[in-house]
Parts: structure tokens; sequence; C-alpha cells
């Protein structure tokens, strides 16, 4: 697999033939658990995880990646622990790399990395709904952004808000720096990162780009180098400021950086500019401004180009990923294991629903008389008891 740092992240030369139509993996047997992949998304809906997209080895194809099959989602029910295959409808390309965020039970996806190259394109996909359909989303006004993978995303206020990437020279007037990979040399056009941000309204269905300012001591760019910097940007002001952390843990890319309370952010794996894959976790603290460590069992399972969600009760889930040097000659590592990790206290309902468990045979009798939705979860946590004790 090509370094996003040093390579144009061309997935195409490595995942398939360009004259494929999707240049999907093929499926032989139907599973009980998503295949493993790297460079998908997920995202979460009430208490179920949906993962879509991303790629997997080969089976036949030497050090050839496939994508993973454009029309399947994947659910992982947080109270069950059960996992179940959806099939979609709708017309989109099976991708590596695109940038997904939920808002009021609606997936929305954009750009990534396709059998031609990348795209701008963006998709909405209604999680509640009887069935599940891609819908994209045209017509909509202002300035997108440019076609490219591997950027960020997140929602505030009813808006969608988009930063960075890799991809090709924007066409048009973005706002913000453009920084060429001179080694993505290979024929067809010239790509690069971007400190670009793009806000899409979705009461308007209008795109726009604020005016940003940078507050840092440092605006050195440094290529192929992987950073431990910490910034934040004032989403009123459109303001970045550079946090000064002392003892910040090693630089890295390829990890994740999820919140799981109003004053925490947890951080996990990634990949160091010595291409180690790592396994260390760490809580940033927002109002001390403080890194810690954070102890967890899975220090024998590296990770990369992951996806991490928040669960409902201070849990973080991490599926899929590379567990090894993913631009090593080697082939790559990918996963389908799912780590959870238990970041914050237990909300008082789950310890609880804990306790109503471990002492059901004196208390079932008394189930119903608890609230549906209560009941509801009760059972769904009941029915993980039974799968883990078959």
């Amino acid at each position: 697999m090509v370094d996003e740092d040093e390579q144009p992240g061309d997935e195409d030369e490595l995942l398939g033939d360009e004259d494929d139509e999707e240049a999907e993996a093929p499926e032989s047997v139907e599973l009980d658990a998503p295949a493993e992949r790297s460079g998908h998304i997920a995202v979460i809906d009430r208490n179920i995880m949906y993962v879509w997209g991303g790629y997997k080895n080969g089976q036949n194809h030497g050090f050839v990646d496939l994508y993973l099959p454009k029309n399947e989602v994947w659910t992982y029910n947080m109270e069950s622990g059960v996992w179940m295959k959806h099939v979609t409808e709708g017309n989109l390309h099976s991708m590596s790399g695109s940038c997904g965020t939920c808002l009021d039970g609606v997936l929305y996806l954009f750009g990534g990395h396709h059998a031609r190259g990348n795209t701008n394109r963006i998709y909405r996909l209604p999680l509640r709904a009887p069935s599940l359909v891609w819908e994209e989303m045209r017509d909509l006004k202002g300035l997108p952004p440019s076609s490219k993978d591997k950027l960020g995303c997140w929602v505030h206020k009813n808006r969608l808000i988009f930063f960075g990437g890799y991809g090709y020279t924007p066409q048009g007037s973005h706002l913000g720096a453009f920084e060429t990979d001179e080694t993505s040399s290979w024929e067809g056009p010239k790509r690069g990162w971007n400190n670009h941000i793009h806000v899409l309204d979705l009461e308007t269905s209008a795109w726009s780009q604020p005016i940003t300012q940078v507050k840092t001591r440092s605006s050195a760019t440094l290529w192929n180098y992987r950073l431990n910097d910490l910034y934040y940007i004032n989403l009123e002001t459109w303001e970045w400021h550079e946090m000064g952390v002392p003892q910040n843990p090693v630089g890295r890319s390829w990890h994740s950086f999820t919140p799981v309370s109003p004053d925490h952010i947890f951080l996990f794996g990634g990949f160091t500019t010595q291409r180690e894959t790592l396994s260390d976790a760490w809580l940033y603290c927002i109002s001390r401004n403080e890194w810690r460590p954070f102890k967890h069992s899975y220090t024998k399972s590296p990770r990369l180009w992951h996806t991490a969600c928040s669960g409902p009760d201070g849990e973080v889930f991490v599926f899929g990923g590379c567990a090894n040097n993913l631009l090593s000659h080697e082939r790559a590592a990918h996963s389908n294991e799912l780590l959870i990790f238990n970041v914050q206290p237990k909300s008082l309902v789950g310890f609880c629903m804990e306790a109503i468990l471990q002492h059901r045979e004196k208390l079932s009798s008394h189930w119903d008389c608890l609230p549906k939705h209560l009941l509801h979860s009760l059972k769904q946590r009941m029915s993980r008891v039974n799968t883990l004790g078959s």
C-alpha cells in the first residue's frame, strides 16, 4: 500500500484493474461478521454502528488489494453484540478513504478513492428507513470541495464541516493552501495535501468556505514527517489555535481521535515516521490541556487506518484497520477485529442493567414492570449474554 505522505494515495495502482467495473472483492461465503478491511467508514446512530467500504487483500492477486462491495453495509448492535449485513440500493462507487458522518439518522458520505481516481461526490443514506438506499446529493449551490480522500469531517449546527484531505489539484477559487506531492509523478493529474475547510449547510443545500485565521507559533510545513502537534478551531470565529501541550504522544498519522465526553478525546493507534504501527492509547483532557496514557488490554493489537466510534455508555468501538506496516512489501494484515475500550465510567443505567442481568433468575419475573425502552434494551443485552454463554 502506498504512503499517504510519500505517494499519491492512489489505490488504483494496487486495487484491481482500472478496466474492471468496480474491482470489488468477490463474496464466496456468507459471513457472520464483516470482512477484514482498512480505509472504511463507521458511524453510530442510536445503539447501532454502521460500517461501509474500505479495501482488503485479494485472494489470488498477490499483493493487489480489492475494494469491499459498494452495496454492503454492516451493522453492529452495541447492546446485543450482533453483526448483521444489509444490502443497499443506489448508484455509487466502491471506495476507500471516504469521509462519513451521521446526523439525525442519516449517514452522509463524501469523497474517497475508487478504481478510476478521487471523487468529490456526496451521498446520503437514511438509516431509519425501511430499506437502505443511497441518494446522491445533486444541485447543491456554491463551490464544492475538490476531489480527494483521507479528509476529516464533523457536524455543527445542522452543517457538515469538511477539513483537509489528499487529492487532485483544486480547480476554482478554493480558500487555503494546497501542497503538491512531487512524488505523485505517475501519469495523470498531480495530487497533494490541502488545509481547505468547506461547509455544507443542510437547510440551504449550499456549500461555503469560511475565511480562516491561524494563531500559532509556527507555520512550517514538514513533508514525510508525522507530527504530534495539536490544534483547535473556533467554529464561530474560524480561528485556528495551536495548543502548547507538554509531553505529547509520538507523532503519527492514520490514527483515530475520538471525543468521548465534553472534556476528553481518545487517541488510539496510528503510524509513525519510522513506519511503526502503534497500539498505544491516550486521553487528552481539554480543560487541563494535558495528555494521559490510557492503559488497556490491546497492546498486541496495533492498528492504522481503522475507525473508532464513541458508544452510548462510555465505550470506544475500534473496528478494522491494518496491523502491520502498510508500506512494506509484506502482505497487509487487514483486520476485522472489534476492539472495545471502556474509556469513561458506565452510566447509572448501565450499572443497573448489569446488576439485573447478574441476578436475572431472581428478577426476571419483574421485568415486565420496566418501561418499554428499558425492557427492549435489557432483552438485547440478555441475548448477548446467551450468545457468549453458548
